[in-house]
């Protein structure tokens, strides 16, 4: 990008800056822009003298046409909730916070769309949908505090993915600032529109280095009628496939959820998360996390239970539990979404969010733990994630006793022997995370190089001065 780019504001401009939105929502107070300047695991630490924090689109145009215009950085973030440091202000970058563009400007339930701005947390789509007898069925554990406008700048998946698919395929149309200030308003309802390129999923994905997406319309769906939600304790990665087959086969409903997760993950799950309980009798290699919809509101139950007894008789299951109430269901569903937490108290953990081809996860997971036991003996993998979709979160727990900074500083490393081993099953280093600072210099090693080069034209033609957080990506 541009040798003259300025990653942080010249004193000079920042008078200039602070005028648009005014005083009140410049932040240049140290204390109240440190939780701003740092990633949730603490991999990463920023610095910034100021944030902003503009209240409509029209404001953040304003700010890109001048940082464009004085070759000034900026770095959007939402609810910093990102896992690869995308949003982090690494060199003193202006700070462009989206939060306070929270409006849902509509829900159409006869057309099932829902329009927010990007600052709009996850839950509060969720319940505005829920309120109008729809269902917005992206789902991820960060919910409370992630933003709409992260979610799909980091094309963000979570447990609805299966059946409901991953952030860009929830986006109807979007509201964009370009680098130059330029708003492109794309936000239609419409199923069809076959005017030439489709712009929208240029920016989904794209961690707001090509433009900030201000808001969005995306899909609803009708709310099921019926929901059954089973734990389920199995002997292996393969007999979860199998049964994931199974019960897409076999019950007449939709399987909405199906999470995997190894005993090693419950063992963490149990020992430091807050009201978390086994939830079977006995303990188990393997469990999976089962839920099943449908628009039908009689039969569901006795569906899932024949389902169980016959994959009990087929040797996928070794025992099974069907929530008997809202509480029970809502307690799996919180055990599931404690598992990126339980994690720290163990101490240090080498994190990859791949995908494989789902026929391909249990060979994917006895390879790749082999492997970095080989590597760090007494390491400790602790696979879980959405293998209906092939997404599995392959973590490594360091070694009981280790010590927690000599383990980390072994992340590139052991990244490499497990990126290997996703790239022998024709995988994905990054399944929802995104790519950020964490994976940069790993896309280089992965990514088709006509793709690259593509991705390479795009941010030049999008942003030639490259203000766009700057250093994320590419």
């Amino acid at each position: 990008m541009n040798d003259q780019l300025r990653r942080a504001p010249a004193p000079d401009l920042l008078p200039r800056f602070v005028q648009i939105v005014g005083d009140k929502y410049a932040v240049t107070d140290a204390q109240t822009l440190a939780p701003h300047l740092i990633e949730g695991r603490g991999l990463y630490q920023g610095r910034s003298s100021l944030m902003l924090r503009p209240g409509s689109t029209q404001e953040v145009a304003a700010i890109l046409k001048l940082a464009n215009e004085t070759k000034t950085a900026v770095v959007p973030q939402g609810g910093n909730t990102g896992l690869v440091g995308g949003q982090i202000p690494f060199d003193g970058e202006l700070i462009l916070s989206l939060t306070r563009l929270d409006k849902i400007r509509e829900v159409d339930a006869a057309s099932n769309t829902i329009t927010v701005e990007a600052g709009v947390v996850l839950q509060r789509a969720q319940q505005a949908a829920e309120a109008a007898g729809r269902l917005f069925p992206l789902s991820l554990g960060s919910e409370g505090s992630c933003t709409i406008g992260g979610n799909l700048s980091t094309n963000a998946g979570g447990t609805g993915a299966l059946a409901y698919g991953i952030a860009r395929e929830l986006v109807v149309g979007v509201e964009v600032v370009l680098a130059d200030g330029r708003v492109m308003h794309l936000l239609r309802k419409l199923k069809k529109d076959n005017t030439g390129y489709d712009l929208r999923h240029i920016f989904v994905g794209a961690e707001g280095t090509l433009g900030i997406i201000t808001a969005a319309v995306l899909k609803l769906f009708p709310r099921p009628r019926a929901v059954e939600t089973a734990f389920i304790g199995l002997p292996s990665p393969a007999a979860a496939v199998k049964l994931l087959n199974l019960a897409q086969a076999r019950v007449s409903g939709t399987v909405t959820g199906f999470e995997l997760m190894a005993r090693g993950i419950i063992d963490f799950a149990l020992k430091h998360g807050h009201g978390n309980r086994d939830p079977l009798a006995g303990q188990h290699a393997w469990y999976v996390l089962l839920e099943v919809s449908s628009q039908q509101d009689k039969g569901l139950r006795e569906e899932v239970e024949h389902f169980l007894a016959d994959a009990v008789e087929q040797g996928l299951v070794e025992d099974a539990t069907i929530a008997a109430s809202l509480d029970q269901t809502k307690a799996f569903w919180h055990m599931r979404h404690t598992l990126t937490e339980v994690q720290k108290p163990e101490g240090g953990s080498i994190k990859h969010d791949v995908s494989v081809p789902v026929a391909a996860v249990p060979d994917f997971i006895a390879e790749a733990s082999a492997a970095v036991i080989a590597l760090i003996p007494g390491s400790r993998p602790v696979p879980f994630g959405h293998v209906g979709d092939g997404n599995i979160h392959f973590n490594v727990s360091q070694p009981i006793g280790a010590d927690k900074d000599a383990f980390l500083a072994r992340w590139v490393e052991v990244n490499n022997v497990v990126d290997k081993i996703v790239l022998k099953y024709h995988g994905s280093i990054s399944a929802e995370h995104g790519i950020g600072t964490l994976k940069r210099d790993s896309l280089v090693k992965v990514k088709d190089p006509v793709a690259l080069a593509l991705m390479r034209d795009f941010k030049k033609m999008l942003d030639p001065n490259g203000i766009l957080n700057p250093g994320k990506v590419l």
